[in-house]
């Protein structure tokens, strides 16, 4: 029986990641081509996609080595690109609660499209919510692991002009989004991050809006949440009466 369950929470784990597949071997190996292009061996992509494992950062780091740039540097600009964890970190304080032994890698591999779909609803019945947890964010980073393999090792093969792969990870966070507002019926989270978005957008332009954003955002759902949490519970009772 636990073997059953088992395939079916890795099953579930696998069909959910199938869209972050699609996006992380493409940026992947776009990862992977521009490292080759700096005249870093794919066992460079191999381990920095195994320990640093952290997208657009990793973009950054080949122009932080190839340039030669200092250890305060780098660590001021990681901190720059990747502040936004702060805040994915504490909204998964209470999901991630009860998840040993899988924790400490669950913090480590939290990235976006898996913050994504760690948040986009409830799992279904019969799956170990846990493992799949854990599953799933093994998926992902090896998606992104052999695509940064495979594009350093082509990258010396592949000719033609990748202007614009970058948009893929854009197409890739739509897809997530639809996702997320398909599997659940109230939409009031995700209409107040669109909205602050778009606000933060114009007022702080494209280059310094992503912080005040998330600031935002997090005050925003504080206030909101004892409604939100009110409008659920009345709806359950609803359905259930």
């Amino acid at each position: 029986m636990r073997f059953v369950k088992d395939k079916k929470t890795a099953k579930y784990a696998f069909k959910q990641s199938l869209p972050v597949m699609a996006g992380y071997l493409v940026l992947g190996m776009g990862f992977g081509i521009l490292l080759k292009s700096k005249g870093y061996h794919v066992v460079w992509a191999f381990f920095m996609s195994l320990f640093i494992y952290a997208g657009s950062m990793q973009y950054v780091t080949v122009n932080l080595l190839a340039g030669g740039a200092s250890l305060i540097s780098a660590a001021l600009m990681t901190l720059m690109v990747n502040a936004r964890h702060l805040f994915y970190g504490i909204s998964m304080i209470e999901r991630y609660k009860n998840t040993d032994p899988y924790k400490p890698y669950l913090i480590f591999g939290l990235t976006d499209e898996t913050y994504s779909l760690v948040c986009s609803g409830d799992v279904p019945e019969g799956v170990n919510e846990n493992k799949y947890f854990f599953i799933l964010t093994l998926l992902n980073q090896c998606y992104w692991i052999l695509g940064s393999v495979a594009g350093s090792l082509l990258g010396s093969l592949i000719l033609f002009n990748a202007a614009g792969i970058e948009f893929s990870m854009t197409a890739l966070f739509l897809v997530v989004f639809v996702n997320q507002w398909k599997s659940v019926k109230n939409h009031t989270g995700a209409i107040v991050g669109v909205v602050i978005s778009v606000i933060c957008l114009f007022l702080f332009g494209p280059e310094r809006f992503l912080i005040p954003t998330m600031s935002a955002i997090v005050a925003a759902l504080t206030v909101l949440k004892p409604k939100l949490q009110a409008l659920e519970t009345k709806k359950e009772g609803t359905e259930n009466a």
